[in-house]
């Protein structure tokens, strides 16, 4: 009985060390967004400003599904499932991104502003 309560004891010092730098990084994001001297380049939104506060975001995310959805302590499978879709989302975010630089999609502008007609060019 005496292991149970040792073992629930390293479980909460772990659970109240983690919220602490939960806290922590959202004060960070907090700070960058709203604090001047935390703020990269020039005022106002920079992609730098960007990278650091996905990269906060990203923290706290693997902060909470390793120690509060208790992944540290999976098999094997779900790492795979997650990898495959990670790079899952990464291929549809490509292929989102992908779609502008699109032939056809320059097609379709001509023929929506010309109301379904295709005018031929003047060199023709």
């Amino acid at each position: 009985m005496a292991d149970a309560t040792h073992d629930w004891a390293h479980h909460k010092k772990i659970y109240t060390i983690i919220g602490v730098l939960l806290f922590i990084c959202t004060g960070l994001t907090l700070a960058l967004g709203l604090w001047a001297p935390l703020d990269v380049g020039p005022p106002g939104p920079t992609p730098g400003d960007y990278v650091i506060g996905l990269a906060l975001a990203g923290t706290k995310a693997s902060l909470v599904a390793i120690i509060f959805m208790h992944l540290n302590h999976e098999k094997g499978l779900i790492y795979k499932t997650l990898v495959f879709t990670f790079l899952f989302f990464v291929a549809l975010m490509g292929l989102t991104l992908f779609a502008g630089s699109d032939p056809i999609l320059e097609e379709y502008d001509t023929l929506e502003t010309t109301n379904g007609k295709l005018i031929q060019s003047v060199d023709q």
